[in-house]
């Protein structure tokens, strides 16, 4: 092997990134640049068999309002759908991934926090978040906003694939420090949508797993 090539495989194996690297320079909290749209793609993937888990807990019919909030490029076929996220790269992963919903008039996809959700009050019959909460900016108070653009007798679905639980492992608890996850356990999670003023609240876990779904109605 010449001494160019032998250069090139170094330079190869020094330059190659770890998908932690990437996810850390992507930013989960709110993902930014090319390593945050590489990210979403990945998390989309991996996030597929917890949604659809959780989505099994609800019967959607095609006339209702949807709300995804942290929408973050996933496709969701079901019903009207609006998503929102605070993230420019999600919005723009989102729009891209649904082209054909949001140029049909099916779907449309905005720029927004949870902190200030950019609709009128009562707006949605349903509304989920998956993956997103461990990053709201003020739990008790977002999830307050969350209700207020729920409509009378609607419910809220909060999906997540990690909760605080005995048994979790190393790594899952090392990426909860190290992305600063907000993860309540189940009975915190049902005093939290309590206090939001939530009513008939229903937790789902999935045995074998670290999943959780929350679900809360008006």
């Amino acid at each position: 092997m010449g001494r160019s090539n032998m250069c090139n495989i170094h330079t190869a194996k020094k330059t190659e990134r770890t998908q932690e690297e990437i996810t850390i320079s992507g930013n989960p909290a709110k993902p930014q640049g090319e390593d945050g749209a590489t990210m979403l793609k990945r998390m989309n993937e991996s996030h597929s068999p917890v949604t659809c888990w959780a989505l099994e807990h609800w019967q959607i019919a095609p006339e209702e309002e949807l709300l995804d909030i942290g929408c973050g490029g996933e496709k969701i076929t079901t019903g009207h759908l609006t998503g929102v996220d605070y993230s420019p790269v999600s919005v723009k992963t989102s729009l891209k991934t649904n082209r054909q919903d949001v140029e049909s008039g099916k779907m449309k996809v905005l720029e927004g926090s949870v902190e200030a959700l950019p609709f009128a009050d009562d707006g949605f019959d349903k509304i989920i978040t998956v993956e997103s909460f461990y990053f709201w900016p003020d739990p008790q108070e977002n999830l307050k906003e969350v209700r207020r653009v729920l409509k009378e007798g609607g419910t809220f679905l909060l999906v997540a694939d990690t909760y605080n639980k005995e048994g979790l492992d190393p790594k899952t608890l090392e990426n909860i420090c190290r992305f600063h996850l907000f993860t309540p356990t189940a009975e915190e999670f049902r005093k939290l949508f309590e206090k939001a003023g939530f009513t008939d609240i229903q937790i789902h876990v999935k045995e074998g797993t670290d999943w959780i779904c929350v679900e809360g109605k008006k």
